[in-house]
């Protein structure tokens, strides 16, 4: 019986479902904690997320990261290579492929074989649990950089016991973040539950000193998501994982296009989280930020697709921020190949580095926007806790179900889609429609104002269509989507 609550699991009750888990496929039988431990300490720090997250925070520098993953695991070791050779990429990605994120092993186990067959990847991810982990301690062995699993599953607790035993030190996802954007009928409180799972066997690492830094996926949908929706589900993941002992924890924004609204988002997203995390008892926890890089449609020409990634390089250097999430040129056409990961990684690492020396200044309209995204975040998560009588587990679960927690344009059942987000004049993201979220007068009517001196410019009625046009207007060539 599924047992929801938001408190540390004991081992034994860790240990209680943890056959089955390992026992759901069989690589899983390759899982051993004391020999993944001794692993893990024979890293050096250069390997370990935890350790080079720490200090660049310290050093004030910013990292990058591309996306990638193939089929076959030689292919996949020689892209991870190329892209920390060529790409001079910081951290290193290991994308999953679609079929491993439904817990689809079988299918994945052909997809491997038609790979091979038709010496190509016809996955778009590798298939970890497949392999195994003597096969993915390889890919650690054969690099210089963290590597960090990234996905997009519901139940990863399989997923996490082999990467983690193989020696990745970074593993991304949430409750939240990797249900509701990502699947349909899966239910909340299971989604939660698993992640439980993953954040007590992280936990159980730390206990050991292997400190493995788990993020939270920002940008959820990609589309048009508020500041204050991402910050909220990134903040109540956080705490939920904290709970259960992890000690690393990265946050994450997706890019929105108006520099201010961004800046503010990501200073906003790094106090907050500190806040949060040190006003429930994780002082102990660090703390950092990711930046994605726009997540929405792509224009298909590599060059305008380009300016799109410079635009979000820029952006990330002078609203700062600990790590970036590198896109593509090939974004529109399809997954790309290392030569266009290497392209997005030099273009962004061009910008940072040309703009290391400025900030932003703090202006007004900059200091609005941060006090406004802390408000809302504020509003919603004071909510979240009534609703589950100081339980975030359970107060999470009965958001989602009031309406009082929401995500747009997400496939799952558990959200119901009332919000509705759309630009402004000036490109920021703001709520066209409030659905449930308890939101204050004030905030209510500064949505309504901003939204209003856009209709008036382009002499038309706020509704679908703007959102409409908005969610085709980069891949397009503007940033607010003018009326046709």
């Amino acid at each position: 019986m599924l047992r929801l609550e938001n408190r540390r699991w004991e081992k034994s009750y860790f240990e209680e479902g943890r056959d089955y888990v390992l026992n759901s496929w069989s690589t899983g039988q390759e899982v051993d904690l004391e020999d993944a431990f001794h692993f893990h300490k024979s890293l050096p720090e250069s390997k370990r997320a935890y350790c080079k997250l720490r200090a660049g925070q310290e050093e004030k520098r910013i990292y990058l990261q591309p996306r990638a993953g193939v089929a076959l695991l030689s292919e996949h070791i020689e892209l991870l290579s190329e892209l920390e050779s060529k790409g001079e990429a910081d951290f290193l990605p290991t994308t999953i492929d679609s079929y491993t994120r439904q817990n689809r092993y079988a299918e994945a186990a052909r997809g491997i074989e038609e790979s091979k067959a038709a010496g190509r990847s016809l996955l778009n991810g590798l298939p970890a649990v497949n392999y195994g982990v003597a096969n993915c301690r390889k890919i650690i062995d054969a690099v210089g950089s963290p590597v960090q699993v990234r996905h997009g599953t519901p139940d990863a607790r399989l997923l996490a016991e082999i990467t983690l035993a193989a020696g990745f030190t970074d593993f991304e996802g949430g409750g939240i973040s990797y249900n509701i954007p990502y699947a349909k009928d899966v239910p909340l409180e299971r989604s939660l539950f698993d992640w439980q799972y993953v954040d007590r066997l992280c936990g159980l690492y730390a206990e050991e000193g292997i400190i493995i830094n788990r993020e939270m996926f920002g940008p959820l949908t990609g589309t048009l998501v508020p500041p204050c929706i991402s910050h909220a589900i990134g903040i109540i993941e956080a705490l939920l994982a904290a709970a259960q002992g992890v000690k690393s924890i990265a946050v994450g924004y997706g890019q929105g296009g108006n520099l201010y609204q961004d800046t503010a988002a990501l200073r906003t997203l790094g106090r907050l989280g500190r806040d949060y995390l040190d006003r429930y008892g994780f002082q102990d926890v660090l703390l950092t930020t990711v930046f994605h890089q726009w997540m929405g449609g792509f224009p298909q020409e590599e060059s305008r697709a380009l300016g799109v990634i410079a635009w979000g390089a820029a952006t990330a250097a002078l609203a700062g921020v600990n790590k970036v999430i590198v896109k593509t040129p090939h974004e529109a056409l399809g997954i790309p190949t290392a030569e266009a990961n290497i392209a997005g990684l030099l273009c962004t690492r061009q910008l940072i580095r040309m703009l290391g020396e400025q900030e932003l200044a703090k202006t007004p309209y900059l200091k609005e926007e941060e006090y406004m995204i802390e408000r809302e975040v504020e509003e919603i998560i004071s909510k979240v806790f009534e609703l589950g009588e100081g339980d975030l587990a359970v107060g999470t679960v009965r958001s989602f179900e009031a309406g009082v927690l929401d995500i747009s344009f997400a496939p799952s059942r558990c959200t119901r889609g009332s919000i509705m987000p759309v630009r402004d004049k000036d490109g920021a993201i703001r709520f066209l429609n409030t659905g449930n979220i308890p939101f204050s007068k004030e905030i209510k009517d500064f949505h309504q104002k901003k939204i209003k001196e856009r209709a008036d410019l382009e002499k038309r009625e706020p509704g679908f269509r703007m959102v409409i046009d908005d969610i085709y207007a980069i891949s397009k060539g503007r940033l607010v989507g003018k009326p046709r």
